[in-house]
């Protein structure tokens, strides 16, 4: 009997109207747009208005996916939304989601898995459809960096932003998900953490006082491992999908820092042409950057029937990820 198909149907992203661009940082901190480019090769990030959540970021996102998959909000039964920064602790942002929607019976939750969390949550979602108890699953990955960056710390506030991205797996159809391979450790946890709002550190006037509720990270120890996992995960998910770097025709990578997507290219013997970048413009939205990125290639037409789309990703926990769709 021929397995059933899971697939993409459609996508949709978001982004805020604001943009803060190196111009403006070298005004926050001591910092320029040469130093910034050159580490980085971001040029302006997108960051949140007042009012403005992950929430109702995720639900623009996701609207655009729905109606791009000739979907309507209630045909949706299942909803998962990869978030570090939800609008609240208490409840999921999964479940707010689904109320801004109005969407009364998907079951919805949130996961964290940092910048692997829409490729965690793809994968989650498409063996959940795969099991038969759903059949039309929304993914979703939305962060608002921008409430955890320190805007004193000029090693981190230069790289983050914020935004949304959406995708509809369905059943029977749609651009079919191969394989994926999502693996983590937890030894290395220390080296991009948001110390404090948890049980092990909760927010006192002396956390707060030490800023030790802003992102942190050990930049140089975090880049050599996301080169050497992100090149691992991509060679594991070909291997187990019984493909070749040569059968690929895009790897759309997390965008955190073009150095690292570059090395991850050199890794993998891909040539850069081939890989899709939108750093530049938008900074890292940590998990909402893969997702954004599949919802611009296809929006914009870049990707063609056949084509083979390679997502891989890195991030806090430590967290790694790769997944293979055939458009």
């Amino acid at each position: 009997m021929t397995e059933e198909q899971i697939g993409i149907a459609g996508t949709g992203y978001y982004l805020p109207e604001k943009v803060l661009t190196n111009a403006d940082l070298e005004k926050m901190v001591d910092t320029s747009d040469e130093w910034i480019l050159e580490r980085t090769g971001i040029r302006e990030r997108r960051i949140i208005a007042p009012g403005e959540t992950v929430s109702s970021m995720a639900e623009a996102a996701s609207r655009q996916a729905i109606e791009s998959a000739g979907l309507a909000p209630e045909d949706i039964d299942l909803i998962i939304l990869g978030t570090f920064t939800p609008d609240n602790p208490l409840p999921a942002a999964a479940c707010l989601l689904q109320h801004r929607l109005g969407n009364k019976t998907a079951a919805s939750f949130d996961i964290s898995a940092a910048c692997c969390g829409f490729i965690y949550a793809l994968e989650m979602g498409e063996k959940m459809l795969r099991a038969g108890r759903y059949r039309n699953a929304l993914i979703v990955a939305a962060e608002a960096i921008s409430v955890v960056t320190d805007w004193q710390d000029r090693n981190t506030c230069v790289l983050f932003g914020d935004g949304a991205g959406a995708a509809v797996l369905t059943r029977g159809g749609g651009h079919r998900i191969l394989d994926s391979f999502i693996r983590s450790d937890g030894e290395y946890s220390t080296l991009l953490i948001v110390e404090a709002g948890g049980s092990a550190c909760p927010i006192t006037p002396e956390i707060i006082e030490q800023r030790r509720q802003y992102i942190r990270m050990e930049g140089n120890k975090v880049f050599k491992l996301a080169v050497s996992s992100m090149v691992r995960a991509s060679k594991e998910v070909l291997k187990r999908a019984g493909l070749t770097i040569d059968d690929v025709t895009w790897l759309l990578p997390h965008q955190a820092n073009l150095r690292i997507m570059k090395a991850v290219a050199r890794g993998l013997r891909l040539p850069e042409e081939q890989v899709y970048i939108n750093v530049d413009r938008y900074g890292n939205m940590s998990g909402a950057t893969v997702p954004i990125g599949l919802a611009e290639m296809d929006h914009n037409g870049v990707l063609k029937p056949g084509d083979l789309l390679l997502l891989v990703a890195f991030g806090g926990g430590l967290t790694w990820a790769a997944s293979l769709v055939r458009w």
